[in-house]
């Protein structure tokens, strides 16, 4: 039976008829592994996401975690998920092996994780946070560090959290009031809160690991004074046992639409319920330099933007494929041209509608497949290259096409969620059909490591103008060079070709429109705008290299890739055109509105 949780064929695709990622094995770091053990990472992971995670995801949904005052009660099917999942070592898949990780290519790691984020997402969102933390304090965290938290967390016996926003600042962390006092033993006294922390507080693991942006007395103003902290739940003792609890109190859960089975809390740190030593304050352990912890911190940040990206395409595949499931065997009315009543019923997989409403979702989420694989080839690029200037251009094509990987699957692929639910009827709107959970959980994903709007800001407003436009420009010439195979091979890759050419000969005099106006808030007022629009040219010319690596392979798999590739290009990428008219325009509708005239 096919998994309704992702297609290990399209992987397959993806990593191997594609990425070709087995090449990368010829490279210093990957030299121990083969398509054998990528293979084997991928089936491991499948199983353990399809047996361990997926039978409880609506129970920790419909029981989602309780706080009754003294401690957080979470279903007992979590836990034993996550143990199995530390068994593994997929936690530390894609670590050096000198830390006890498994040192895969990152975006085999990529590829191996999104069968949990399909299968359970909100159980997965423990190791995946988790993951991300260990990864910065390996980047920046002192080799004491290293051995006091982040083995711990890969062999899943501590979780860790980013700690960043607070009731009063929100997004805008140039405003945390979150204070780190200095000791003399070189520690910290952290007082502060912390709100929307994912996985604060639990008894999943014997210790939570904090890593929590405040700000050192007497530093540079805004975001120039921010610095990084490890707070753990529970101070560890010189030989790693555990030592006192830490003054890190749980204030109340926060309540969500979806992810439900992730505790998600505010917390107060400092409150004087616990004061280790007799003195008040959370214990804190400075991370790097002072006032650098906001640089620190985006390396989380980074990573994290790109796995939601992964999460919201994970959810949108998996609702794809229960409404597939579903439309190949509700049977109901009968083709339009038919004119017996008493003729039996067809599925309705058979009417043009649902035809179109699954195509639209398998573009959706094939393409949103395909950008958060891309995005992982390219850090193994950025990492193992043996040629600097490759590792130079891997990194700034990741940096221009993050915002782009975290807020294109969290739109795009939602909406292929909101179709699962119709291609359903009346029973996907019910608890007892699993894309009404789908939806509810995939709808969090827009928020989850900022807004569109942050991310349209951050694309418009500094990725593609940075050090002169070079990110666009590399950008430019990695679709150019896409667009020329393209053109080389002719018939209808040719013709997709000259479309996605136009487009981004569009984007690239749009863009410089933009920034020509002496008017930066007119620019900026229109970056989501130009956010969706760069991001259906960037899936178009992910489909269109789809198209190529098809090629002229015969079968229903690929006859599918044609289709849906066919279907973006001519139902999607002309949705760019109104939008790249508007922004031609520097229009100042929004910017010009008055909070009177609502």
């Amino acid at each position: 039976m096919r998994s309704l949780l992702l297609s290990r064929r399209d992987l397959d695709f993806l990593l191997y008829e594609w990425l070709d990622v087995e090449t990368l094995t010829k490279r210093q770091r990957y030299a121990e592994h083969s398509r054998d053990t990528f293979d084997a990472a991928l089936e491991l992971s499948e199983q353990v996401a399809t047996k361990h995670f997926a039978p409880h995801r609506k129970l920790s949904d419909a029981h989602e975690p309780q706080f009754d005052g003294e401690r957080v009660t979470i279903i007992d099917e979590v836990k034993a998920a996550l143990d199995v999942l530390a068994e593994t070592g997929i936690i530390a898949a894609g670590m050096d092996g000198e830390v006890g990780g498994m040192q895969l290519p990152s975006v085999v790691a990529q590829a191996c994780f999104m069968w949990f984020h399909a299968a359970n997402v909100g159980t997965a969102a423990y190791p995946f946070l988790t993951i991300a933390n260990a990864n910065l304090l390996l980047a920046h965290g002192s080799p004491e560090q290293i051995d006091t938290f982040v083995r711990p967390m890969l062999e899943g016996r501590f979780f860790g959290t980013m700690c960043l926003s607070e009731p009063q600042a929100g997004s805008s962390l140039t405003d945390v009031t979150t204070r780190a006092e200095p000791r003399d033993d070189g520690t910290y006294r952290l007082f502060g809160n912390k709100m929307w922390i994912s996985g604060g507080e639990h008894d999943l693991s014997e210790n939570i690991v904090h890593l929590v942006l405040a700000k050192i007395p007497g530093g540079p103003p805004g975001v120039k004074g921010i610095s990084l902290f490890i707070v753990p739940k529970v101070l560890v003792e010189p030989d790693g046992s555990p030592g006192e609890r830490n003054d890190v109190a749980l204030a109340g859960l926060n309540h969500k639409m979806g992810y439900r089975g992730t505790v998600n809390t505010l917390l107060n740190f400092g409150e004087g319920r616990a004061t280790p030593g007799g003195e008040p304050g959370a214990v804190g352990y400075l991370v790097g330099e002072p006032h650098q912890g906001l640089a620190y911190m985006f390396h989380m940040m980074n990573e994290a933007r790109v796995g939601v990206g992964a999460g919201a395409t994970a959810l949108g595949y998996a609702g794809y494929l229960h409404a597939l499931d579903y439309a190949r065997t509700r049977p109901q009315g009968r083709p339009v041209a038919a004119k017996d009543p008493a003729a039996p019923q067809v599925p309705i997989i058979a009417h043009a509608d649902v035809k179109r409403m699954l195509l639209a979702s398998k573009s959706y989420v094939e393409g949103g497949l395909a950008l958060i694989l891309y995005c992982g080839r390219l850090l193994d690029e950025e990492r193992t290259a043996d040629d600097p200037a490759r590792r130079e251009r891997a990194r700034v094509l990741l940096e221009v096409l993050t915002p782009i990987a975290k807020s294109w699957p969290s739109q795009w692929c939602l909406v292929a969620n909101d179709l699962a639910i119709q291609v359903h009827g009346g029973y996907g709107y019910t608890r007892e059909y699993d894309v009404e959970q789908l939806y509810r959980d995939n709808r969090l994903n827009a928020i989850h490591e900022g807004t569109h709007g942050i991310h349209g800001l951050d694309l418009l407003g500094r990725k593609v103008v940075m050090d002169g436009g070079v990110g666009l420009t590399l950008l430019r010439e990695e679709i150019g060079s896409c667009v020329e195979r393209a053109t080389a091979a002719g018939g209808e890759a040719a013709e997709h070709a000259a479309q996605l050419r136009s487009a981004v000969d569009r984007v690239a005099a749009v863009t410089r429109t933009l920034w020509s106006v002496d008017d930066v808030e007119a620019t900026l007022a229109n970056a989501s705008i130009y956010l969706e629009a760069v991001g259906h040219v960037v899936v178009a010319w992910l489909w269109l290299e789809q198209l190529l690596a098809a090629g002229e392979r015969t079968g229903d798999f690929y006859d599918g890739k044609r289709a849906a590739a066919r279907f973006f290009f001519r139902y999607e990428l002309p949705r760019t055109g109104p939008a790249l008219t508007l922004l031609e325009g520097v229009d100042r509708t929004t910017l010009d509105m008055r909070d009177g005239w609502f």
